[in-house]
């Protein structure tokens, strides 16, 4: 999960005055176009993932709010808490070499990923046992329902 990006390179804070040069995209649109709830979007703001200007009552959403979003809905994806993911992000600089950032993503991705192979496993003989079941019931069902050859005499 890489978590550098050009639309990093915008503030961390919010402007009261909205940028006519920049491409904001209202909550609505946001949802849509990333195939979440505004319920969702809203929670990720009051959790400090996102940070959408107002206007208004309106959110708008920066091109760095879209590509945390996308950071956001890939970690999850991959199975990082929100905790992780907020960790991850917040420590990028733009003006910085990002090595802890870096180094931070790695431990985590390292440590996720030993978890889903553990858990693929699992998964693999769980999927094992419950077809051999699944044969065994068949052929019971199968000696129970076909009546045998040496009874039509």
């Amino acid at each position: 999960m890489t978590l550098i990006s050009a639309g990093e390179s915008a503030a961390n804070t919010n402007d009261a005055s909205i940028d006519a040069g920049e491409d904001f995209t209202r909550i609505g649109e946001m949802a849509k176009k990333y195939g979440v709830t505004l319920r969702t979007l809203r929670f990720y703001e009051d959790k400090g993932l996102l940070n959408p200007q107002r206007d208004g009552a309106t959110r708008l959403y920066s091109r760095r709010d879209k590509a945390r979003l996308k950071l956001i809905l890939l970690g999850r994806k991959v199975g990082f808490s929100l905790r992780d993911v907020k960790q991850m992000m917040d420590l990028y600089d733009p003006t910085g070499s990002n090595t802890k950032q870096l180094r931070l993503t790695l431990d985590k991705s390292e440590k996720q990923l030993a978890r889903l192979q553990k858990q693929r496993a699992l998964i693999d003989d769980a999927i094992e046992e419950l077809s051999a079941s699944m044969a065994t019931v068949r052929k019971l069902l199968l000696e129970r329902t076909v009546p045998p050859a040496s009874a039509a005499s």
